[in-house]
């Protein structure tokens, strides 16, 4: 008996179907990728010496307690409106143009009396208002 051998195909890889998705993929990839183009100068920046501020702008220190009472530098102020606390505020600044309102408010007092100081400024043409707090250990 004799036994024929068939002949049997090597199999192999079709590569065409894989070169088409890896085009589709590239496409894609081109299609929605952002290109940023980061660019440097090189800038060499001025040099200069300088002394810092030999004066110190004048402090103006407003207080108000937890009742709403006011105090400017350590003295009583007269009353509570806006009206009178520009006059005081005025009256210790002097002459001094641009004075530095400093507000040492009660964690008690209220909102509108902190309002009233910074508007009193305002009025008065001084903008520069700052304020004191206390840190949570119990330093200043």
């Amino acid at each position: 008996m004799q036994f024929r051998r068939s002949r049997r195909d090597e199999p192999e890889i079709n590569l065409i179907p894989l070169i088409d998705v890896l085009l589709v993929v590239l496409i894609f990839l081109m299609v929605t990728t952002t290109y940023a183009r980061f660019s440097e100068l090189q800038i060499n920046l001025p040099e200069a010496q300088g002394d810092s501020a030999k004066e110190t702008p004048l402090q103006i220190n407003v207080g108000v307690d937890q009742h709403g009472a006011y105090s400017i530098n350590d003295a009583a102020a007269a009353g509570a409106s806006v009206e009178l606390l520009v006059e005081a505020l005025r009256a210790a600044a002097g002459g001094e143009k641009d004075p530095v309102v400093v507000i040492s408010a009660d964690a008690q007092a209220t909102h509108q009396a902190v309002i009233r100081i910074m508007d009193a400024a305002r009025r008065a043409g001084y903008p520069r208002v700052t304020f004191v707090t206390q840190s949570a250990d119990g330093g200043n």
